[in-house]
């Protein structure tokens, strides 16, 4: 019975995506095609079935780029971004919807330390960084074993000094990826889907209006409270925004 069970889900897998592929074709050839909208609801239509890959929501931010609707356009884009932050084409599309938005805002300045830690930690995502360290951690065992098994005193060194350096790249490896986990855990990045949004300095309509932003412009959540949610922007700035004036970006 366990048996049957699982060939049916198998096959109404298979079929699900099946399906998801040719409304994924039918989507890219609507793009082809200058049919935009049909393009992104299809692509829609995709995700709607539980399916999520940087290629979709990057096909889906080209779409909504060209009938300029500039929020849509960069959430897929950054969407994408979180599935594969090295890819450049991502990149520049990203950076080409951002010169559309209002908003012009400076980052704060970074210490010559915390480049470096962004720029080392950031060559890979935190699981590339675990399954590096699976890899050299192996590696360690390998060589040591190696190391156990020669009988002449040469290859024993190399074998002895190779093993625990690749002990100590699966360590750094280990420790990248919590700190890459832990970056990514903590950071609730979200963009702004209204034209305008009036940032208040408590959560309510009375308070005061400390800035204004507008669609596109990407924030990061603090905290929650009720409808409202407080916002800090990249030059440091808080202030709180109706929950309905955002989209969170990791709601995969």
């Amino acid at each position: 019975m366990k048996q049957l069970l699982s060939i049916i889900v198998f096959l109404f897998s298979f079929l699900g995506i099946a399906q998801n592929d040719v409304i994924f074709n039918k989507a890219t050839e609507a793009y082809n095609n200058g049919d935009y909208q049909t393009s992104i609801d299809s692509y829609s239509k995709i995700l709607e079935n539980g399916q999520h890959s940087a290629e979709l929501y990057f096909n889906l931010g080209n779409a909504y780029y060209k009938l300029n609707q500039i929020a849509p356009s960069i959430y897929n884009y950054e969407k994408a971004l979180l599935l594969s932050p090295n890819d450049n084409e991502i990149k520049n599309n990203l950076s080409y919807a951002q010169n559309m938005t209002l908003d012009a805002i400076e980052t704060l300045p970074e210490t010559g330390l915390t480049k470096i830690y962004k720029t080392i930690t950031g060559i890979m995502t935190f699981d590339q960084w675990s399954y590096t360290a699976i890899v050299f951690m192996i590696l360690f065992v390998l060589l040591y074993i190696a190391f156990y098994y020669f009988t002449y005193a040469t290859k024993k060194r190399i074998a002895f000094i190779g093993s625990f350096a690749c002990l100590f790249v699966s360590i750094i490896a280990v420790i990248f990826a919590f700190i890459q986990y832990s970056d990514f855990s903590s950071d609730q990045p979200a963009i702004v889907f209204d034209s305008e949004v009036r940032i208040k300095a408590e959560p309510n309509k009375r308070s005061e209006q400390i800035f204004i932003l507008h669609e596109g412009t990407k924030v990061n959540v603090l905290e929650e409270l009720n409808e409202w949610k407080k916002i800090k922007i990249v030059d440091g700035k808080t202030g709180w925004v109706t929950s309905e004036s955002i989209k969170l970006l990791k709601d995969f």
